[in-house]
């Protein structure tokens, strides 16, 4: 999957001007690429919110339906940023997050959770995964959305109750862990192969990730970045990478 990442966003485009070091922001970033960016990325958002509230239903005990539940309050918080800012780049929200729409709905689809702690992981590892890739393609863009898109992506502490709770269970029965560990790199999985789908069809969106990382060894890096950093929160929740 991480090769086949690779392979897609290095495939031939326009000519996307000088390279440029990690971190580094794009001069002159397409206003089309950060409708794009902002519209997927809220739409991530609001699909957040309706997932987690249905997953706190799941929950065993109400501590644990009030916690997610709070996480979806948060991420609707961050949709209206993000919401407002699109009316301000004279887009219409709407319209920028329909695009994505197919490519997510069919991520949380197939990846829908069965139980409490399949929940947990997937607010963990497949939301911080997703994560992980939005703020680094943050980084290459001019302010003032590149503060904004680490605002709405800022840990707002529900991470550290989701690594008490699997910890605990796996404490408590060692063998769910196995299960557990499977869920998570099929998360992964499933998130590169739609995150490969969303840059396929959106040439801005591409255009300026390859220009920010400046060529297929910077993609290369940004793609290890995203992988040590997943396999450091499977590590933390005590699950094999």
């Amino acid at each position: 999957m991480i090769t086949g990442a690779r392979a897609s966003l290095g495939a031939p485009r326009r000519n996307c001007g000088p390279s440029h070091s990690k971190g580094e922001r794009v001069s002159e970033v397409d206003t089309r690429a950060v409708v794009d960016l902002l519209g997927a990325l809220a739409y991530a958002e609001l699909t957040a919110f309706d997932r987690l509230a249905e997953d706190a239903r799941l929950a065993p005990s109400l501590d644990g339906r009030a916690a997610l539940a709070g996480m979806a309050v948060a991420e609707m918080g961050h949709f209206t940023q993000l919401r407002e800012r699109l009316v301000e780049l004279g887009a219409d929200p709407a319209e920028a997050m329909t695009p994505f729409v197919r490519a997510l709905d069919a991520f949380h689809e197939s990846t829908r959770p069965s139980t409490w702690l399949e929940s947990l992981v997937k607010a963990y590892v497949g939301d911080g995964l997703a994560a992980d890739f939005y703020r680094e393609i943050a980084s290459f863009l001019p302010s003032p959305d590149r503060e904004l898109v680490l605002d709405v992506l800022a840990d707002t502490g529900h991470a550290d109750f989701a690594v008490r709770e699997v910890r605990a269970a796996i404490r408590a029965d060692r063998s769910i862990a196995g299960r557990l560990a499977l869920w998570g790199r099929r998360l992964v999985g499933e998130a590169i192969s739609q995150s490969q789908a969303v840059i396929g069809e959106h040439d801005q969106l591409a255009e300026l990730i390859i220009t920010g990382t400046g060529d297929l060894a910077g993609i290369g890096r940004l793609i290890d970045r995203i992988t040590a950093a997943h396999t450091d929160r499977m590590k933390r929740l005590g699950l094999n990478p």
